[in-house]
């Protein structure tokens, strides 16, 4: 089911938009996958959020000019690596245009679907590619998670008004 409303209002503009999205910390994950080629694939994501329980489902935001989104779709598959406190330089590396990401970061094959679980991270979930749905200038990669887990003993990177911030336990 979609629901269409009708546009009364005009949008906002793109810097008020980002000034407000600024304000919602969220996690860091770093997408992977393999191309065509079996060649490791990946980028930095913050737009990632669990959908549904039953199916086990989680969905990230990709813009639609990433060569990784391409991969994701011609694989069916694809892993989300939440990153760890550890993981900024990790973060920046998967967010630029840098052809040599994987010779630079430890990584292994996802037992589930192959695709690259990174060693940086608090937790990660191995996808099969439930739907894909084109969203502006993005696409919402829905996967079924087949595989994961997660190290207790990490605390998550966060992102929150153009910076890096870490989470520490309560101290109650």
């Amino acid at each position: 089911m979609q629901a269409s409303v009708p546009t009364m209002a005009p949008s906002v503009d793109i810097q008020l938009f980002r000034t407000v999205m600024a304000s919602l910390a969220s996690g860091v994950s770093i997408v992977t996958t393999l191309d065509k080629d079996d060649a490791p694939r990946g980028l930095t994501c913050s737009a990632v959020c669990s959908v549904s329980v039953d199916p086990p489902l989680v969905l990230a935001s990709v813009s639609n000019l990433s060569g990784t989104l391409q991969a994701v779709l011609d694989r069916a598959a694809f892993s989300v690596n939440i990153l760890g406190s550890q993981g900024q330089t990790a973060s920046q590396l998967f967010a630029s245009g840098a052809q040599d990401k994987f010779e630079r970061v430890r990584w292994s094959p996802g037992p589930a679907t192959g695709t690259p679980l990174l060693q940086v991270t608090v937790g990660h979930a191995e996808c099969e590619l439930h739907d894909a749905v084109e969203a502006g200038d993005h696409t919402l990669l829905i996967g079924r998670v087949v595989g994961g887990g997660s190290a207790e003993e990490r605390f998550p990177l966060t992102y929150w008004r153009g910076g890096y911030a870490r989470l520490l336990p309560n101290a109650a």
